[in-house]
C-alpha cells in the first residue's frame, strides 16, 4: 500500500496490530488485533467492522469478541472459493498490521427480549457467539445453527441450549419446523441469503411471529460471499 495513501486512511480507519493467530475450527481462524486507537469503541454484540486487506480491498467480519482496553477478534472462515478475505484470514500472522472501520451494524442482540432463537450456519455463528456470550444463564435461549461437519462447530457460550445440525442431513428451515419456537421473543437469522428469507417465512407465515421480531442479516449467496 503506497505510503503517500496513509494520511487519507488515517482519517478513515483504525490501526492495530495482530497479536494472536489461533484455529478455532476446522475452517475458522481467529485473529486477535490489538491497539490503542481501538480502545473505548461502542460496540455492540452482533456487530461487525470493515478490514482493509489485500491492498484497498474492504471486507466485513463479525466481532467474536471486543475488550475496551483495545483488543478486537475477529473468526474469518475458509473456504474454497474464498478471496482476498479468505486469504488474508488464512495467512495473517502475529505482528502484522492491520486497518479498519469502526463497529457498524444493527443485527445486535435485543437484550431485553423474553426468549431468544439464533438461527444459521458458520458465517453467521460468529455474530452469534458474540450474542450468546452477553446473555446471562437464567435467559431462555433455543435455535438452530448448521455446519458443514461437526469439526466447524464455534465453541459457542450456551452452546448446549442450540440445535446443532449437518448441511448435508437437514435444511434449516426444516430445522426450525422441528424446533417449533413459540412467537413472543428475537428471532436472529442469518447466513446464506436464500435460506435467510426461507427461515423468516417459516417463522412469520409458519409459525406466527411477528415480522418485526425476525431480525435478519445474509451474510453471503453462491457466487457472492460478501454481502456488505
Amino acid at each position: 500500500m503506497p505510503a503517500l495513501l496513509d494520511p487519507v486512511l488515517d482519517l478513515l480507519t483504525l490501526r492495530g496490530t495482530v497479536t494472536e493467530a489461533e484455529q478455532l475450527t476446522a475452517r475458522m481462524r481467529r485473529l486477535r488485533v490489538d491497539g490503542d486507537q481501538l480502545a473505548g469503541l461502542d460496540v455492540r454484540p452482533g456487530q461487525q467492522v470493515r478490514v482493509l486487506v489485500a491492498g484497498l480491498t474492504l471486507r466485513t467480519y463479525s466481532i467474536w469478541h471486543y475488550d475496551p482496553s483495545g483488543v478486537v477478534e475477529l473468526c474469518v472462515l475458509d473456504h474454497p472459493e474464498g478471496g482476498p478475505g479468505a486469504r488474508w484470514g488464512r495467512t495473517a500472522q502475529k505482528g502484522e498490521q492491520v486497518r479498519l472501520r469502526g463497529p457498524e451494524g444493527t443485527f445486535t442482540l435485543r437484550p431485553d427480549a423474553a426468549h431468544h432463537v439464533f438461527v444459521g450456519d458458520e458465517t453467521a455463528a460468529v455474530a452469534f457467539g458474540a450474542m450468546l456470550a452477553a446473555l446471562p444463564e437464567e435467559v431462555r435461549i433455543s435455535g438452530c445453527v448448521e455446519t458443514e461437519t461437526a469439526a466447524d462447530r464455534l465453541p459457542l457460550t450456551h452452546a448446549e441450549r442450540l440445535d446443532w445440525v449437518l448441511r448435508t442431513e437437514t435444511s434449516l428451515p426444516e430445522a426450525v419446523r422441528r424446533l417449533a419456537p413459540e412467537p413472543g421473543g428475537v428471532a436472529y437469522v442469518a447466513g446464506e441469503a436464500r435460506a435467510v428469507q426461507a427461515v423468516r417465512k417459516v417463522l412469520v407465515q409458519e409459525a406466527g411471529w411477528d415480522r418485526r421480531a425476525v431480525l435478519t442479516k445474509p451474510f453471503w449467496t453462491p457466487g457472492k460471499r460478501g454481502m456488505e
